[in-house]
Order: structure tokens, then sequence, then C-alpha cells
């Protein structure tokens, strides 16, 4: 492994844990033990790559010291959704990047997953269609082994067909993806909420919907989310032991 490879990772591993510390500061604990957890592993693969003795003990005293709080942040984390008491609650500012689906989720998707209940009743636009979409997608690429997916939305009253023949088909592509979408539709519904059934439930006040349109289809943000303007909203997070279906 070339010097310049493990000055990479060491660069990669002290952003991940600057980011964990910053999560850690502002309460958002199950995201910065994601952080920890990949910073800790950084670090690790730069510990078996260097030779000098003194700049291995120096990286072995940071590691148990991230090691160490993160086993703190985990007993605080398991202690409060035993209790039923774990809320964290994001602020996703005006404008702001860097809160896809992936960078929201992904902390609160362990393997366990496989059940997810999605209520919004504003999945009927194109764009909201594409965003349940994606949303789809990213259950499919994560670590867990989702097999079945609740939407309960509402009616496109103005473009039903539309609606109706966008969540057939892919009804049908996440069928031969071996994953069922259980569809429903509610003309009363208003909160948003999504539930999965290892215990974590995720509430946004835009439910999907809160990134705002791109300049253009050849403007960055428009593919990659994490790149993709916000609109302002709170997102709140529970967790509890006795998931229900919606």
């Amino acid at each position: 492994m070339t010097q310049n490879h493990v000055a990479g990772m060491e660069t990669s591993a002290i952003s991940v844990l600057k980011r964990a510390v910053e999560l850690d500061n502002s309460g958002r604990f199950q995201e910065s033990l994601v952080c920890y957890q990949e910073g800790i592993q950084l670090l690790m693969d730069v510990l078996k790559a260097v030779k000098d003795d003194s700049k291995r003990g120096h990286f072995r005293v940071k590691i148990k010291g991230y090691m160490d709080r993160a086993e703190q942040i985990k007993v605080h984390v398991n202690q409060m959704k035993e209790d039923g008491k774990y809320h964290e609650q994001i602020r996703i500012a005006e404008d702001a990047t860097g809160y896809s689906y992936e960078v929201l989720f992904k902390p609160y998707m362990s393997s366990l997953l496989t059940e997810v209940w999605v209520q919004d009743p504003y999945i009927r636009h194109t764009h909201q269609l594409y965003n349940f979409l994606r949303f789809s997608e990213m259950l499919l690429k994560a670590s867990c082994k989702v097999t079945k997916i609740h939407l309960l939305t509402s009616q496109d009253e103005a473009a039903s067909g539309q609606q109706s023949g966008a969540l057939a088909e892919l009804k049908e592509s996440l069928s031969a993806q071996g994953v069922t979408l259980d569809l429903q539709y509610s003309s009363t519904i208003h909160d948003r909420e999504i539930r999965f059934d290892n215990g974590w439930i995720i509430k946004i006040g835009r439910g999907l919907d809160y990134f705002k349109r791109p300049q253009g289809r050849f403007s960055i943000g428009y593919c990659d989310y994490d790149l993709r303007q916000c609109h302002e909203t709170n997102v709140d997070i529970f967790h509890t032991k006795h998931t229900k279906t919606l």
C-alpha cells in the first residue's frame, strides 16, 4: 500500500470522525454511531498499513477513545429504546443539501429490516412518484432484505390514470426483485410517517417530498439527491418495540 493511499485513508477517517463528533454533540446519536463505526474501521485500516511504532501507538489511542465513545452511545441508545423514550429531531434548513434518502434513512436500516410502511398522502404527481421510486431503490440497495413495502396514499382525482399506472409498473418491477408492494388509498389521511419493522419510526414534515425542483435537467442535483437543495422541514425519529400496521 502506497504512502499516498494511507494518507488518503487517514484523511477520510478524520473527515468521518469529525462528522461523528458533530452529530454526537448535537444529540443525533444513532447517526453519530454509524459515523463512529465507519471512521474507526478506516483508522484500523490505516493502523494495519503503518509501520512506524510511534504512529501505531498514536492510532491505537485514537481508536480506543472513539471505540469507548461509540460503546457509550450504543448503551445509551439501547437504554432509551428499551424505555421507549428515544426521540431525535433533525431540522433540514431551507436550501440545505446532503439529505438524500440514503443519508436520512441508512442509520436506522439494520440487517433485521424486512418490512416497511409508508404513509404519505402525496405520492401522486410525477415528481412525487419518482421520489417513492427512489426510496424503493434505496431499500433494495441496503444491506437488509426488505420483502414487503406498504404504501398508504391518497388518489389523484385529476390524473388517477397516471398515478395508478406508475404504481402498477413499480409494483411489477419490485415483484421481479422479490419485493411485494401493498398499495392502499385513503381520502382522509394527512399525516406522513415511515415505519420500519425493526422498531424505527421516521416522521418527516413534508413526507418524501422535501426536495426542491432542480434549476434544469442538466443542473447539479438533478440526478444526485445529495446535491439537491431541500425545502425546510423537520424530521422526528422515534423507536418502539411494538410496531403496528398503519
